[in-house]
């Protein structure tokens, strides 16, 4: 897999986990399912928010590195390209 690839997967990932916490927050305070459904919807929408930061932080992280890294290599590039006096 490509780096290209692995970014593209990682940022669908990031998307569905953001989300599912919006929809975890809809859960709860548009529809009121805790109200309604009681145990049961509080333990539905604790799942939607636990499983959109499991999927939200860690591509962050990984991406954060990635852009950072790139950054150097941009650097490093624009050093070497420089005229030395």
């Amino acid at each position: 897999m490509t780096e290209a690839q692995t970014l593209r997967l990682l940022k669908i990932i990031m998307l569905c986990g953001i989300s599912l916490l919006i929809f975890g927050h809809y859960l709860w305070s548009g529809l009121k399912l805790h109200e309604t459904m009681g145990v049961n919807g509080i333990i539905l929408i604790g799942l939607c928010c636990a499983l959109g930061l499991i999927l939200s932080l860690p591509t962050k992280i990984y991406l954060t590195l990635l852009l950072m890294k790139r950054e150097a290599e941009r650097k490093a590039s624009a050093e070497q390209q420089k005229p030395h006096n």
